[in-house]
């Protein structure tokens, strides 16, 4: 199945581009119900399952939502109402969700639930609303904690490049470009988006003018739609580079760096590729858990590295300040 969007002149200009945390949410959490299939995840998938299985989040309230083959309730995409939203903006917006479309959304996924069976939880949002949608915000904050708020600074760095690559698409060459580069299944001629291999028709009757592009570190290889009436209807497409994105090399700290922060703390970032606890890094650098603990408060403090609770752990991540630091220094 295809679907096409057209486009007048005043339609075309309300296109716009919007990195989205519950699209990361959503994607990523298909990639981790799918092993093997997202190779280019793969050192992500191998840190995060195990954590992600150990809190129970693999099977609870976002599990449920997730049993039809194609479809996941369009009420867990809100359309961006800025550039960069934050979570707590989305989750907002997911708990506002009027009953009408919460409702539509849930019929709809019934009718793709595999023999009509409907997860206990997918009930439950339709009899205790309010409930059920605060629960689901809860494991979603507890999901991105664990998943993605420690590799955030460098997904948002990628989602941001992909951005200003394609505004630049735009402004050199037009909308033409923009679209007939996204993806093979999208192709743009004579003012309209085509896209292949689609599961619900986008209708321009239904939704809002304009679309929201958004680009995904989970996505990858894929397209996906939301086509929601009355709102914005949205095109997520797999961001340029995440090949590199979760690829550990685990450079030698060079001397330049050695030499402004010292050699121990240095060691520290390098081995921060993939984020990591305190006990890990002092096995991995024969230093001692104490001294560990000591060089990483003192880099949180320059703004080097974040801090993200998961479980019982507390996972250290390089930010976007370190990796320049070692990226000038290479």
């Amino acid at each position: 199945m295809s679907a096409s969007l057209s486009f007048t002149a005043e339609e075309l200009a309300q296109v716009r581009f919007a990195g989205s945390p519950m699209w990361e949410v959503l994607t990523s959490f298909r990639v981790l119900s799918r092993p093997g299939l997202y190779p280019v995840h793969g050192p992500w998938f191998d840190q995060v399952r195990p954590r992600l299985a150990a809190a129970g989040l693999l099977t609870g309230h976002l599990s449920a939502l997730f049993q039809a083959p194609a479809y996941v309730p369009d009420f867990l995409t809100p359309a961006p109402a800025t550039s960069v939203p934050t979570l707590e903006d989305e989750l907002a917006a997911i708990q506002a969700t009027t009953d009408d479309h919460l409702f539509a959304d849930l019929d709809l996924y019934a009718e793709k639930v595999p023999n009509g069976v409907i997860p206990p939880f997918a009930e439950r949002l339709r009899g205790h609303r309010d409930q059920a949608l605060a629960e689901l915000a809860k494991e979603i904050e507890h999901y991105f904690q664990i998943a993605l708020a420690p590799y955030w600074s460098r997904i948002r760095g990628l989602l941001e490049a992909d951005i200003y690559y394609r505004a630049r698409q735009v402004a050199e060459h037009g909308a033409a470009r923009l679209f007939n580069e996204l993806h093979p299944d999208v192709s743009w001629n004579s003012g309209t988006l085509r896209m292949l291999h689609r599961q619900r028709v986008l209708c321009r009757d239904d939704n809002a003018p304009g679309l929201i592009l958004v680009p995904s570190a989970f996505a990858w290889n894929k397209i996906l739609t939301r086509a929601a009436t009355g709102d914005v209807p949205q095109l997520c497409y797999g961001a340029r580079g995440v090949g590199t994105l979760f690829a550990r090399s685990a450079p030698e700290p060079s001397d330049a760096v050695a030499a402004v922060i010292g050699r121990s703390r240095a060691l520290l970032l390098a081995e921060l590729e993939a984020p990591a606890s305190t006990t890990e890094l002092a096995a991995r650098t024969g230093m001692s858990a104490g001294g560990v603990s000591e060089h990483l408060t003192a880099l949180r403090g320059a703004g080097m590295v974040s801090a993200h609770r998961a479980g019982r752990s507390v996972l250290y991540a390089r930010t976007s300040v370190a990796d320049s630091l070692l990226a000038a220094a290479v």
